[in-house]
């Protein structure tokens, strides 16, 4: 794991001054690899590769970047992990080994076979930059889900033009003459979703390569854009190809998937552990960690004083039983508070998941003992484990055949309540019959009610702002994909389908990577290993889901090595009392950045919204925590570049 930057001109260039500017832009993102600090130029091409690695696999010299291939025609820069290597390097016989790394395997099968041939081969996630010394071609590669991200850009600089590429936003910055633009079209998509969908960044003139993508750069300036893993194929060709064994087959079959992709990814030179929360996905990845171990997994989490977001107790008791080494750390408003003013460093654009403390937290936690730590994050999107996905499945097949303005009332009645009154009158209902913060669903619920259909309904209720109606500036909303239901019909396929190409690589795994990176720690993600996804979309609805709940054939693998009772409970997620805070210790800070005068100064966002839901939060009558937070990590943002540019 590591970060890179890099930049090429095809001008000639004096080899210092290539290595003075990429070290610049390496060194804006060091926290990523502090083991090393290196680089790579060619100075006819004015190509330079820089490289700031986490050590992980073959710790030795053999392992260092930027690498030269045996043929000394190509050189990498990479980021990420191969965990299929071996198997890979076994079939490039005649090469002559100089380590054990990943990154010489990757190298050496770009040199045999080629960037589009190699790639489908490797099970891994992995973010590099090939170049051809022969051809003066350029590569960007990104992995098929975006676990590992990379940024890039073609700059008009004084000396001409130029690509720039880097691991995050704050290595672009680092080159001479960079002069960044805000999207305001892309601040509309970001006050829309919490964060800035690809391939857009929240600057006019940098991208996002897209996950599974491969990007192309020829000496003439030509781009080539192509899709090495296609989830939309995947998804089709397993719904037509379902697998049709018993449920008892299936579930070896996964079982085994699940298995070797988590040992894959115990396989480090360094210490290693795992985050665990106590809900079914992470559970799951530490019991076959634990089942593969031979000493106690280490494992860490984190908890809240407020007991209606704290896990802690349900993560210890799943330690105690699968006898891991646990450590965990409840954290207050005051472990919030020495957060907050690093995250828009961290994060280098607007982005606004709350659980990007905790996060950050747990891997802060983590790295005290481990450099590797594997995650859970992806079980939700793979096998429909979002309550979201059947609650909208249902509410659609109930009012879908109502008039709108009949389900427009109904909307208006269930609305007629607070949230806070929804919660009393439903709280003598038992918790395992309904989802925490009922009262706030309802209200959720009854905003899309009077959407045009399933899809635009998802599309509302994942929705915090009318973006495009508050950003000044701002290109209309993307239309949506109407094509889609051809190829996936069912509806919970197609939202299952809408996050992981949207929500799981922008929000999710951008989350995971900035809150882990920021430390050192290398996070690893198996349920996302493409075996798994693409077994997953063969399944058939009855075995994702079962009843009201979601994950069912996962769950199964879990319940071989963790009583059903001590996981099964209402889904809480990885949040954080938001809501409370914002009226309570982080009122005057927040109070601060959403004022009118503060609003106004750039004249981006219409403060009069802001301005209504920060009122009726603060007196009680909504939780708008959500929509707010989106609004408080733009303005730090703001206020944090804005005063690195003027500086």
């Amino acid at each position: 794991m590591c970060g890179i930057a890099g930049f090429l001109t095809w001008r000639e260039t004096p080899p210092d001054l290539l290595a003075t500017r990429v070290k610049a832009m390496t060194d804006a993102i060091a926290y990523r690899g502090p083991d090393a600090d290196t680089r790579w130029v060619d100075a006819g091409a004015g190509l330079a590769l820089g490289h700031r690695r986490l050590a992980i696999v073959d710790l030795t010299p053999t392992g260092a970047q930027p690498m030269l291939s045996a043929s000394e025609r190509f050189v990498i820069c990479y980021n990420g992990e191969i965990f299929n290597a071996a198997e890979v390097a076994r079939d490039l016989p005649g090469v002559n080994w100089r380590g054990t790394s990943d990154t010489e395997v990757l190298l050496e099968a770009c040199a045999a076979w080629g960037v589009e041939k190699a790639i489908p081969r490797f099970i891994g996630m992995f973010a590099f930059a090939l170049w051809d010394r022969k051809e003066r071609v350029i590569w960007l590669v990104r992995d098929r889900l975006g676990i590992k991200p990379v940024y890039w850009s073609k700059q008009n600089t004084d000396e001409g033009p130029a690509l720039l590429f880097g691991s995050e936003l704050k290595a672009l910055t680092a080159y001479p003459g960079w002069a960044p633009q805000l999207d305001p079209t892309a601040l509309a998509g970001y006050l829309r979703y919490g964060y800035v969908p690809a391939p857009r960044s929240i600057h006019s003139n940098v991208q996002k390569l897209e996950p599974g993508h491969i990007l192309r750069l020829d000496p003439d300036g030509r781009e080539t854009l192509t899709c090495f893993w296609d989830l939309r194929q995947i998804a089709r060709d397993g719904m037509r190809n379902r697998d049709t064994r018993s449920e008892a087959e299936q579930l070896e079959v996964l079982h085994d998937l699940l298995k070797d992709a988590v040992k894959r990814r115990m396989m480090a030179d360094v210490p290693l552990g795992a985050f665990l929360s106590g809900g079914i996905d992470s559970s799951t990845v530490v019991a076959l960690m634990q089942a593969q171990s031979t000493q106690a997994v280490k494992t860490f989490s984190i908890g809240f004083q407020d007991k209606d977001f704290n896990e802690a107790d349900h993560a210890r008791a799943v330690a105690k039983h699968l006898g891991t080494d646990h450590t965990e750390l409840v954290i207050d408003p005051a472990h919030a508070r020495d957060v907050i003013p690093d995250l828009p460093f961290m994060y280098d654009e607007p982005f606004s998941d709350s659980s990007q403390i905790p996060t950050y937290l747990v891997s802060k936690l983590a790295r005290e003992q481990v450099t590797v730590s594997l995650s859970g994050d992806g079980g939700d999107e793979i096998f429909a484990g979002y309550v979201r996905y059947l609650g909208i499945d249902r509410v659609w097949n109930g009012v879908g055949p109502l008039p709108v303005p009949l389900r427009r009332a109904g909307a208006g009645m269930l609305q007629m309540l607070s949230p806070d009154a929804w919660d009393t009158l439903l709280s003598p209902v038992p918790a395992r019959y309904k989802p925490k913060f009922i009262g706030d669903k309802i209200h959720k619920g009854a905003a899309i009610l009077a959407e045009a259909d399933a899809d635009a309904m998802y599309g509302a209720l994942v929705s915090q702002w009318d973006g495009e109606a508050m950003v000044s500036g701002a290109g209309p909303r993307a239309a949506q994909d109407t094509t889609l239901a051809d190829d996936l019909p069912e509806t919970i396929a197609r939202l299952r389908y809408r996050d992981m190409t949207t929500y799981l690589p922008d929000d999710i795994l951008t989350k995971v990577d900035r809150a882990s990176m920021a430390v050192a720690l290398e996070a690893r993600v198996p349920l996302l290993d493409h075996r798994v996804v693409e077994y997953a979309w063969t399944l058939p609805p009855d075995r994702l889901l079962d009843g009201n709940q979601g994950k069912k054939l996962l769950r199964q693998v879990l319940y071989k090595y963790v009583p059903r009772a001590m996981v099964e409970r209402p889904k809480t997620g990885f949040g954080m009392p938001v809501g409370d805070w914002l009226r309570g210790p982080l009122k005057d800070w927040a109070g601060d950045l959403l004022s009118d005068a503060s609003l106004r100064r750039d004249g981006l966002i219409d403060p009069g919204p802001v301005q209504q839901r920060w009122q009726e939060h603060l007196s009680g009558r909504r939780n708008w925590q959500h929509a707010l937070w989106t609004v408080l990590m733009f303005q730090a943002w703001r206020a944090r570049w804005a005063s690195a540019a003027a500086g």
